[in-house]
């Protein structure tokens, strides 16, 4: 049999395969063509680049910001010319919540609220009972807003109660009930200042210096233990005032602090500073750090007139006879606040035919005062109170000609007369003696702009009352 001549070359081989086609070549020609292709590029590099050959042991990176003839090697940290650009990440949008708001209307409850809004008594007690700050949402008052997020099927998800500019807490339901998140904002404390003098009485001349009501009787409770504001002040006097306002997004939110005041009253000048001592608390002191808070204020109401003294033989209006008048009354309109004259437990407040309403205080072993013909009490028989709270207000109950406060001073169950008892009271205490040099570095510069006030140089001030606000 002849045998069959093989063709010459590379002979392609078919196969039936799942994957491509492929070819094969014998390995010797495989490698003669790969050592021929190698000897052409070179010799083809040798000509671009001349006599400088490129550094193979130098890593590509080193050499890719280098240009050498006409090649650029490309830098590896650069995208290629055609290569696609990389899409740019977009933002991710969050969801708006909507929330709706519901404004407190004078006489609302929390179940008439959610009514309005959609929502049941049920998820009213849901968000009250499961969330530790839910008893505090019964808590509301006119003017206040309360707004609800809900779903699509209009199942409540939240409940957002702001209680003041500055305080918000917000309710979410989760698989337990309703959790809570109180945010909180602080206002901005700016520092201002006013002088004013007095032609009939100090409120009137603070309201004439631009002072709001608060920061005049904030002012009358300061200086309540060395001055006598029914009786004391005269045409003339002046006040000066360095305080805070507090501001919220620019704009005047509130009052704040009292820094330093200085009421001149019948030639004799009083000052008084906020100081923090070491420990915390918080005090006015006068220059020698002594305090200005006494252990009675001279009076128990602000800006009112004595209609009748301490008199033991005095006429009584009503009766028509001679009757010890064993108090001060104090003629103001119905609803002037009255205020506590010191610290201490009140022993009785009720109700009877001649006093009308009325309370009396126990200031430790030795004092007590009393409050008569109140138009309405504010406190309960054992309850403790403090100097200056409100304890009731004036009214013309029980055996009373007219709105007025009677008010009287017993030491060890003796009446003594009201204006003259403060002379024989224990002093104020003063600072301890290594509080001293910290208290007064503190109210340097408080001391220096109230002489500015007082010297009528409100230039310097001005500046001084600048440069606070700067550093703050």
């Amino acid at each position: 049999m002849l045998a069959t001549k093989k063709p010459r070359g590379a002979t392609p081989i078919h196969q039936q395969m799942d994957g491509p086609v492929r070819f094969g070549f014998p390995r010797v020609y495989l490698s003669v063509f790969a050592l021929g292709l190698s000897l052409v590029v070179a010799a083809a590099l040798k000509i671009k680049l001349g006599d400088q050959p490129l550094n193979v042991a130098q890593p590509l990176a080193a050499q890719s910001s280098l240009n050498h003839g006409s090649i650029e090697v490309p830098r590896t940290d650069q995208p290629l010319a055609n290569a696609d650009p990389v899409p740019e990440a977009q933002p991710v949008h969050e969801v708006q919540e909507e929330w709706v708001e519901q404004t407190v209307r004078r006489g609302d409850n929390l179940s008439l609220i959610f009514k309005r809004a959609g929502f049941s008594t049920r998820d009213v007690f849901e968000v009250v009972t499961t969330s530790e700050e839910g008893k505090s949402l019964e808590r509301i008052f006119p003017g206040q807003t309360i707004a609800f997020l809900a779903d699509e099927d209009r199942s409540l998800l939240g409940v957002r109660h702001k209680r003041s500019a500055l305080q918000t807490v917000t309710y979410r339901r989760t698989e337990n009930g309703f959790t809570h998140e109180i945010s909180s904002r602080e206002a901005e404390p700016r520092v201002a200042w006013a002088s004013g003098t007095i032609t009939s009485s100090l409120f009137l001349a603070g309201q004439e210096a631009g002072l709001s009501q608060n920061t005049i009787m904030e002012m009358a409770s300061i200086f309540g233990g060395v001055i006598d504001f029914v009786l004391d002040p005269r045409k003339g006097d002046t006040l000066h005032l360095i305080y805070e306002d507090l501001y919220l997004d620019g704009e005047k939110f509130g009052d704040g602090n009292i820094l330093a005041a200085s009421i001149t009253n019948q030639g004799k000048t009083f000052n008084a500073y906020r100081y923090t001592e070491s420990n915390g608390d918080v005090g006015y002191y006068n220059e020698e750090g002594v305090s200005m808070r006494k252990a009675f204020l001279m009076a128990p109401v602000d800006f009112t007139r004595i209609s009748s003294n301490f008199n033991l033989r005095r006429l009584h209006p009503i009766y028509k006879t001679t009757r010890p008048h064993r108090g001060t009354d104090y003629a103001a309109p119905r609803g002037t606040p009255v205020f506590a004259a010191g610290d201490g437990r009140v022993i009785e407040a009720g109700y009877t035919r001649a006093n009308g309403n009325y309370v009396f205080i126990k200031h430790g072993e030795q004092y007590v005062t009393r409050y008569l013909h109140l138009h309405k009490r504010r406190v309960k028989t054992g309850q403790r109170v403090s100097q200056s709270q409100v304890i009731g207000t004036v009214g013309a109950t029980g055996a009373a000609t007219g709105p007025h406060l009677h008010y009287e001073f017993l030491v060890n169950g003796v009446h003594r007369n009201p204006r003259t008892i403060h002379k024989k009271l224990p002093k104020a205490k003063s600072l301890p003696a290594e509080e001293l040099a910290r208290f007064q570095q503190a109210i340097n510069a408080a001391s220096t702009q109230l002489a500015a006030l007082r010297s009528e140089n409100h230039l310097a001030m001005s500046e001084s009352v600048k440069a606070d606000n700067a550093s703050n």
